[in-house]
């Protein structure tokens, strides 16, 4: 592209006529398609038609002349853009600022505020969630390709939640999945509309610089993106927008809030124009086609609302498009290559096998690109069929040159040999590739049209010999290999716990993980050919989490199955539809596994021939079941579908035209439920069939649930009571949670079952009054000893309650390592025990000579209670207590304060715990009380008195 002193892109042809010269025998071929429908003729300019003026007189002659036909004639609004700069102004539009619908609510775009000096910029509010897109193309058009030369980059940014990235650099850094899968969403839209022929090297950016946490940044990325590809000077057929469906009960919802998805059935995103569906893909709950049908319908009026608005906005402040820099092969190339190739053509594509058959087109290719390019035609007449090539010319040349005959030059003069010329060929290799394609597509569709077989003899209903087993891997916790025609995935199933769980980093800032996970990986092997290895592209990311999102609706709970569930899907054949591979493949390796599914699933991809009147067809579109992979590149679409006999779980379409009709959408589910169920058939004679258990290699998951407060003694300060556990029992690991759910993860049933024994007694409730037999001394401490009740749980036993004598130190009669016994007497708030040994030695005997022996065993009212309450059982530890008289009462009041006063010291105490003890709290006390007259008689009284 030439400079432009305005500073502003010119839509007229960017050389100067008068400048031009080509090198060459050949002649130059332009034609233009027609303007998009929705510019108006103002804002288009008139385009020069270019023509190579070429005699027979010229053919000696290497520099052809250029005429332009029709000067450019510059559009209205870059005129007055270019005024505006020359007069020292900006030379920017006014800036604009519309409200479009957006479902039940408005979304804001404003153009001309940011990013002026980008072909395209838009700034898409909704709610508080903001998005900025610009498109920018290059100034020199790349080389010609057989696909756009379109890059899409999504970012979320921290800053937008009010974050910071974290690591050591704190910003952004490698693309994250959501990213890549949003990149997706605006490129497989945006592509088919893109007019061919247009090489400028197209970038789309997209950030989101402000989120709310309502309102989802995705669907408005893709409509802002249409938009600025819109207003850009990037030739494309029609705006597109994109939205969101969601499921709420029976009611469908448009652009649901984030709130609104969690309740929602179905999570189906749709883009398109205002008069067709150009993208589809979703996830449901095994929903039946015609209710996603009617989704789709609902979406597609969405769509068709925006887009109308779109081409409001795009009238009023829309640039022209660069229709004048779209470079399309010579038409008489086309008849051209297929007169050559045609039959052979015709023979090749019949070979059922893809490496053969891609090894002989590409033979034959090489063989088209060498006649049409080192012995192309140049005149009209040679490309209608004279058959007068250029080295025909050459000959005719080479009789008319004068030979100079050694010996024979005059001196001075510079004897020049002549040599072999060579022929500046008509069409370019590129031109010819590209051409070679669309010839090799049509007679491919031609075939399956007319002759009703495919390439490898099916029928257009009809699915590929499958194969399936399990097992194969013996360590593994669960591996399937699934083959479908030359298309074959190798899943891999491995069990784990929470550590394994995927974690998510998002806008939302909250904590997520992901406890299935399927990563797909797509080798160059897998087609035979010699490719870089290295992070998963993002065709393997979109592939993975559309199989990911097909498996999950059949997964278990997690309370039923507590594990994390990895799935790899490494494709080592593909033909085509290798993400449905991977769907079937990863169910059987999922029930290998033995992981409980609610059922099994199934996956295909459909093809389409749109228009069949171009090849003989009644005009009825031609819907192809499992398509293969020269059936992907040459058809009209490919639509994904996984599910089970009844119900759909995921979809995804790609359309590769200007969009499919509902009529059309409806058949080819009706036809791929059909293709469901014959391999479901199919995956139910898989030999050798699903394991359907656990692997003796997969880890053991227990659960425990225990009282919330007791989960801190589990983990301990700093978390060293949990590592000690896991240090002396040999689990792999113990996850604690807030609600007093505990999982244990062990490798074998012995570390599992101590692991739990000790949890078990670190978080029992203990009750005062418990005994505790043959415990160990942990350690010795000034004040007395720590004993261990049960694994992992201490109490201590002051100084005062080892024994019933004084004692000075408490090692001068125990030792670390020495077992007792022991009885619980107190338990405090901070759940810490206190334990006594004393309270289980036996009662000493006294000597007749002490008062208060002669008390308690000569005193009619004293009557021996056990701990229990009852009366006293021999050999438990008793207490004994005062009644004092009461003349004339048959039942008498004891009130607490007068027990404590009265209550002698018990036979095992000696100091200051005696009154401690003495004390009946809440426990009934047997009494026996003398009344006049009449012998004793024993009444009860509780601690209330009564």
């Amino acid at each position: 592209m030439l400079a432009n002193p305005s500073g502003v892109r010119s839509t007229a042809c960017y050389a100067q006529p008068s400048h031009f010269a080509f090198s060459g025998r050949c002649k130059l071929l332009s034609s233009f398609p027609n303007r998009p429908r929705f510019l108006s003729p103002k804002k288009t300019s008139k385009f020069c038609s270019l023509s190579l003026l070429l005699s027979r007189d010229g053919v000696r002659c290497n520099r052809f002349a250029v005429k332009a036909l029709a000067e450019p004639e510059v559009s209205e609004s870059v005129a007055a853009a270019a005024g505006g700069a020359g007069a020292g102004g900006s030379g920017l539009l006014p800036p604009v600022s519309v409200k479009i619908p957006f479902g039940d609510r408005e979304i804001l775009i404003e153009t001309g505020h940011i990013g002026r000096q980008a072909s395209g910029s838009v700034m898409a509010t909704d709610g508080e969630t903001i998005v900025y897109t610009s498109v920018c193309l290059s100034d020199v058009p790349s080389e010609p390709s057989d696909f756009f030369p379109l890059s899409v980059t999504y970012q979320e940014r921290f800053s937008a939640a009010g974050r910071t990235s974290g690591g050591f650099f704190k910003r952004e850094g490698k693309t994250k999945d959501n990213e890549v899968l949003i990149c997706r969403m605006i490129d497989r839209p945006l592509r088919p509309t893109m007019l061919k022929g247009f090489y400028h090297e197209t970038q789309l950016l997209s950030w989101v610089l402000s989120y709310d946490g309502l309102h989802c940044p995705d669907a408005l990325a893709v409509t802002a993106a249409g938009i600025a590809v819109a207003l850009s000077e990037v030739p494309h057929s029609e705006a597109i927008a994109g939205v969101r469906v969601g499921l709420l009960g029976d009611k469908f919802v448009v652009n649901p809030t984030t709130k609104e998805m969690e309740d929602s059935t179905l999570d189906l995103f749709l883009a398109g124009t205002d008069n067709a569906i150009l993208m589809i893909e979703g996830y449901c709950d095994f929903l039946p086609e015609e209710k996603l049908l009617e989704a789709v319908q609902v979406g597609q009026g969405a769509v068709r609302e925006i887009c109308s608005a779109v081409k409001a906005l795009v009238m009023k402040c829309g640039k022209p498009k660069m229709l004048d820099a779209i470079r399309l092969p010579p038409p008489e190339l086309y008849r051209l290559v297929e007169k050559i190739a045609g039959d052979e053509l015709h023979n090749v594509l019949q070979i059922k096998s893809k490496i053969p058959r891609r090894k002989a087109i590409s033979l034959l290719e090489e063989k088209v690109i060498n006649r049409l390019t080192d012995k192309g035609y140049i005149s009209i007449e040679g490309l209608s069929g004279s058959g007068e090539t250029i080295q025909d010319l050459i000959d005719e040349e080479d009789e008319d040159e004068e030979i100079v005959v050694d010996g024979e030059v005059d001196e001075g003069d510079v004897h020049i040999k002549p040599g072999s010329r060579k022929s500046t060929p008509l069409f370019t290799e590129v031109d010819v590739k590209l051409v070679f394609k669309e010839v090799s597509s049509k007679i491919l569709r031609r075939r399956i049209v007319e002759g009703g077989k495919r390439s490898d003899g099916r029928s257009p209903e009809d699915i590929r010999p499958i194969t399936s087993s399990c097992g194969l891997l013996p360590r593994a916790h669960g591996s399937a290999l699934f083959t479908r025609g030359e298309t074959q995935s190798l899943a891999v199933v491995t069990l784990g716990d929470k550590q394994m769980a995927q974690k998510l980093d998002n806008l939302a800032n909250v904590e997520e993980f992901k406890r299935f996970y399927l990563q797909y990986s797509f080798p160059p092997s897998s087609v035979g050919e010699v490719g870089r290895m290295g992070a998963p592209s993002r065709r393997e990311i979109g592939h993975g989490t559309l199989a990911e999102r097909a498996l999950e609706p059949i997964l278990p709970t997690e309370d039923a199955f507590p594990y994390t569930i990895r799935v790899e899907s490494t494709i080592t054949e593909s033909n085509g539809s290798s993400s449905m591979a991977s769907v079937c493949g990863g169910c059987l390796a999922l029930q290998d596994a033995g992981v409980p599914l609610k059922c099994s699933i199934a996956g295909i991809a459909m093809g389409l021939v749109l228009d069949t009147h171009e090849f003989g067809g009644d005009g009825t579109p031609l819907i192809l079941s499992d398509i293969t992979g020269a059936e992907d590149a040459s058809g009209d679409m490919d639509f994904k579908v996984a599910g089970n006999e009844d119900g759909i779980t995921a979809f995804q379409m790609d359309i590769k035209v200007e969009g499919i009709t509902l009529p059309v959408m409806r058949e080819a589910l009706l036809q791929a439920r059909d293709g469901r169920r014959r391999i479901l058939a199919e995956m139910m004679k898989c030999s050798p069939p699903p394991a359907k258990s656990l692997s003796k290699y997969a880890p053991l998951i227990h659960i425990m649930k225990v009282a919330p407060e007791k989960v801190n003694m589990i983990i301990g300060s700093g978390g060293k009571k949990v590592k000690s556990i896991i240090e002396e029992t040999g689990v792999e690991a113990i996850d604690t949670q807030d609600d007093g759910i505990v999982k244990i993860t062990a490798k074998d049933l012995s570390s599992l079952e101590k692991s739990k024994s000790i949890i078990s007694s670190l978080t029992m409730v203990p009750t005062v009054g418990d005994i505790y037999r043959n415990c160990e001394i942990k350690s010795i401490v000034p004040y007395g000893v720590f004993v261990e009740i049960a694994p992992g749980r201490e109490g201590l036993c002051h100084i005062s309650e080892l024994t019933s004598d004084w004692l000075a130190k408490a090692e001068d009669a125990f030792k670390v390592g020495e077992r007792v016994d022991v009885k619980l007497i107190e338990v405090n708030d901070k759940g810490q025990l206190r334990l006594s040994r004393r309270a289980l030695l036996p009662v000493p005997e006294t000597s007749p000579e002490d008062p208060s022996s002669k008390q308690l065993t000569g005193n009619p009212d004293v009557v021996v209670i056990a701990d229990s309450g009852k009366a006293s059982d021999e050999g438990a530890p008793q207490k004994y207590v005062s009644v004092p008289k009461a003349e004339g009462l048959a039942e008498e009041k004891i009130d607490r304060a007068k027990v404590k006063s009265s209550a002698t010291k018990v036979a095992t105490s000696s100091k200051s715990n005696s009154a401690e003890t003495t004390l009946l709290p809440r426990k009934k006390v047997f009494k026996r009380v003398k009344k006049s007259g009449s012998k004793a008689v024993t009444g009860v009284s509780s601690n209330d008195g009564e």
